[in-house]
């Protein structure tokens, strides 16, 4: 065996596995999305407790991937942050 084949009972990897095969467009569409929710998250992480940014971040992203308006994924975030993770305004 050389050093290049799997090994015995290792799955099998789909062809070109280990290679970078990354949409540049998509990197670029999601790294505006995470740009917006930052920008987004800065007002509520100013005026609530602490809270593990990506709780919010996440249910925001979601709520944009899901065709929600910006203003709407930030209220979305807030009550998932509220009723879910009990974070509290200040």
């Amino acid at each position: 065996m050389t050093s290049t084949e799997p090994s015995p009972g290792a799955p099998a990897q789909p062809p070109g596995a280990g290679a970078v095969d990354l949409d540049p467009e998509t990197i670029v569409s999601l790294a505006g999305l995470l740009h917006e929710t930052a920008d987004h998250h800065g007002p509520y992480e100013s005026s609530h407790a602490p809270h593990n940014w990506w709780d919010w971040y996440a249910a925001y992203f979601l709520a944009r991937q899901q065709g929600r308006s910006q203003d709407e994924a930030s209220q979305a975030a807030g009550r998932y942050m509220e009723e879910v993770k009990h974070v509290t305004a200040l």
